[in-house]
C-alpha cells in the first residue's frame, strides 16, 4: 500500500516509519489512502472528498491523530479544508505537514485549510511539517491556512515548519482567543535558491485574560526570499508577544513587520524583531573544534531553528 517514495514522505513529514498507531487518515494525490479511529476520536470525509471533520470527545486526553498528506501526481494541486473539533477538557496531539514529491516538469501543490474549535480548558498540541523533494524541476508550491478559535481556558501550541525544497509558500494563520486561553506558535522556515515564503499572521485577543506568543526562526538562503507579517490586535486585558529573527545568507531578502494594536488600555503587547548574518566568532569557535566552514554553518543552522 505504501511504496518507498510514500514512506520517506511520511518520514519526513510525520516521523513516521509505516502506519501509525491510534486515529490516522492518510491522504495521497487528492484520495483517502488510509483511515482508522478510535473509540474518542472520530474522523468523518466531507460529502465532497475535499477534506476530512476530526471530532475529539470531552475529557480525551493522551491520544493523537495523525493527518499527513503526500502527494507525487505530475500537474496537482489538492485542495482540503479539514475542520477540528476539540470537546472540553481534552487534551491531544495532532500531527499534520505534506510531503511532495516531484519528478518531472510539471507542478505540484497542496492547499490545506484547517480550522481548529478548541472547547474550555481543552489543550492541543499541532505540529505541522512541509517538505518536498524529487528530480523534477515543476514548481513545487504549498500554502496553508489555520484559523484557531479558543473558548475560555483552552490552550494550542502550535508547531509549524517547512524544511526545504519548497518553491512557493503562502501561509496565514489566524486566531482568535477567548477568556484565559493561552497560544503558542513556533514557525520554522527554510529557504534556498529562487524560493518564496511569506508568513501572514492576525491573532486577536478577544477575552481577558489571554496570552498569546508568536515566535518565527527563518533561515535565507541563495537568492530566496521571506516575508513575515505579524499583527497582535488587543480588545481586553490580556498579554502577547512576537519574536522573529532571520538570518540572511548569500543574496537572501528579507521583510519583516510585527503589528501592535492595543484597544484596552490594560492590554500588553511586546515585540523584538532582527535580521542579520551567521556571526563570525561562532564560525571561528566551531571551527577551531574541528568542523569544517560549511559544516560550522550547518550546525549553526539546526540549531537556531530548533
Amino acid at each position: 500500500m505504501l511504496d518507498a517514495i510514500d514512506k520517506e514522505l511520511l518520514a519526513a513529514v510525520a516521523d513516521l516509519e509505516g502506519l501509525p498507531k491510534g486515529a490516522f487518515n492518510i491522504r495521497k494525490n487528492g484520495q483517502l489512502l488510509k483511515r482508522e479511529v478510535t473509540a474518542n476520536i472520530d474522523i468523518e470525509s466531507h460529502a465532497d472528498g475535499q477534506g476530512i471533520t476530526v471530532t475529539i470527545k470531552p475529557g480525551t486526553v493522551n491520544e493523537s491523530v495523525h493527518i499527513p498528506v503526500i502527494l507525487s501526481q505530475a500537474g496537482l494541486y489538492d485542495v482540503v479544508y479539514n475542520n477540528f473539533i476539540i470537546g472540553a477538557a481534552s487534551d491531544v496531539t495532532i500531527i499534520a505537514g505534506c510531503g511532495i514529491h516531484c519528478g518531472g516538469l510539471a507542478p505540484e501543490g497542496h492547499a490545506g485549510i484547517h480550522e481548529f474549535r478548541i472547547g474550555p480548558k481543552a489543550k492541543v498540541k499541532y505540529v505541522e511539517k512541509h517538505y518536498a523533494r524529487g528530480p523534477g524541476r515543476g514548481r513545487r508550491s504549498l500554502n496553508p491556512t489555520t484559523k484557531v478559535f479558543l473558548d475560555a481556558g483552552a490552550e494550542a501550541e502550535m508547531e509549524l515548519t517547512q524544511i526545504g525544497g519548497v518553491d512557493e509558500a503562502n501561509r496565514v494563520n489566524e486566531a482568535v482567543l477567548g477568556p484565559d486561553s493561552l497560544l503558542l506558535i513556533t514557525e520554522r522556515v527554510l529557504t534556498e535558491g529562487s524560493q518564496k515564503a511569506v508568513s501572514t499572521n492576525n491573532i486577536t485577543l478577544e477575552g481577558a485574560g489571554s496570552r498569546a506568543n508568536m515566535i518565527s526562526r527563518s533561515v535565507i538562503k541563495g537568492d530566496s526570499q521571506q516575508d513575515f507579517y505579524a499583527t497582535l490586535d488587543a480588545l481586553a486585558p490580556c498579554f502577547g508577544h512576537i519574536e522573529c529573527d532571520a538570518i540572511i545568507m548569500d543574496s537572501g531578502r528579507n521583510e519583516t513587520v510585527p503589528s501592535l494594536k492595543a484597544r484596552h488600555p490594560d492590554a500588553a503587547l511586546t515585540h523584538e524583531a532582527s535580521i542579520g548574518k551567521i556571526a563570525s566568532d561562532q564560525l571561528m569557535k566551531l571551527m577551531s573544534l574541528g568542523l569544517t566552514y560549511d559544516e560550522a554553518v550547518n550546525r549553526i543552522i539546526q540549531g537556531f531553528l530548533k
